[in-house]
């Protein structure tokens, strides 16, 4: 079977475009002819930025006219004719995309609103041990084979001059934030930690330019010369590139851990609210997973995260030992 177009769906966010660019390497791998294009949400595409696999990435921009900029996507995607379309949102809205694309072979996972429109239904399911990665690739095995391959971004010679200034001692990376409260470990801790570190090198703090106030605000009060607040400075291949090599990258359960992942940097992953039997766990060849050592009755407490602690405790975050994380690197 040869495929002279492909799509592949996934307008959720940062993390789940980084988990389906395994989904490319392996359509690449197996479909070297065929020309691949990837539609994500506005704020996403940068991620595939010279992506030697993708030959357009298709933006949906929420923003201005969410619906609106929806039915012309439609539009657009109907007119290319695609002989496969892959989708891994379980959402409506993707879903409507793929029923209306006139794909000749639509691809989806069962729990798609719109799934009745699809040729193929995939089962999606939670289950201890199963890695995302390992879900989206069901969508496709029929089309490949039975093995995966790992989510991989691929910054430039640019992107790594970028940071070049960065790498001229040892140096770790820390990224604080999350989208979730319940995900991000609390700024105490992360004041604690690199207090607790006896690492010589410097401490880069990445994340969105939202996350440079918080990022500040730890900077400040660890009271560590070592830190710099590069929140808002690096794009995202950027903060990849210079996660890359660094002596050990701290993250949450969120977005920078599967950039971590995309580019086998070593990683500790801390866990609060969450847990990796979801199957979002790093992949990094050298990858840690911190979380609280107490079984909490109340946790985990939802697959995504909350807004804010239900028991108001944050007993998951709080309660998590900083030493076992300065151990890695001390």
């Amino acid at each position: 079977m040869a495929f002279r177009q492909i799509l592949v769906v996934q307008t959720a966010f940062i993390g789940d475009v980084i988990l389906a660019t395994g989904l490319l390497e392996k359509l690449h791998k197996h479909y070297p002819e065929s020309a691949i294009d990837f539609l994500v949400r506005k704020g996403n595409h940068s991620l595939l930025d010279n992506h030697p696999f993708v030959r357009e990435t298709i933006i949906w921009d929420k923003n201005g006219g969410k619906y609106k900029n929806l039915f012309k996507l439609i539009g657009k995607v109907r007119k290319s004719k695609y002989d496969l379309v892959v989708n891994i949102q379980r959402f409506a809205n993707s879903g409507m995309l793929t029923a209306f694309s006139k794909g000749a072979m639509k691809i989806g996972f069962d729990k798609n609103p719109f799934s009745w429109a699809f040729d193929k239904k995939i089962t999606h399911r939670i289950e201890p041990g199963i890695h995302e990665v390992i879900r989206n690739h069901e969508l496709i095995k029929a089309l490949t084979d039975g093995t995966h391959e790992l989510p991989k971004l691929h910054p430039t010679t640019e992107d790594f001059s970028a940071i070049a200034e960065y790498k001229k001692k040892p140096y770790l990376c820390m990224a604080p934030a999350s989208v979730w409260f319940t995900k991000q470990f609390p700024k105490e801790k992360w004041i604690g930690l690199i207090r607790a570190m006896k690492f010589n090198g410097s401490i880069y703090l990445l994340g969105a330019p939202g996350d440079a106030s918080l990022c500040e605000e730890i900077l400040e009060q660890s009271q560590s010369g070592r830190v710099i607040n590069l929140a808002g400075k690096l794009s995202l291949l950027q903060s990849a590139a210079l996660m890359k090599t660094a002596e050990m990258n701290y993250v949450n359960d969120s977005a920078p851990m599967h950039l971590a992942s995309a580019v086998n940097a070593k990683t500790c992953a801390i866990f609060c609210s969450t847990i990796p039997d979801f199957g979002f766990g790093p992949l990094a060849a050298e990858s840690h997973i911190i979380q609280v050592n107490e079984a909490l009755k109340c946790r985990p407490c939802g697959l995504h995260g909350k807004k804010s602690c239900p028991e108001v405790h944050f007993k998951c975050g709080f309660d998590i030992d900083v030493q076992k994380m300065v151990a890695l690197v001390n």
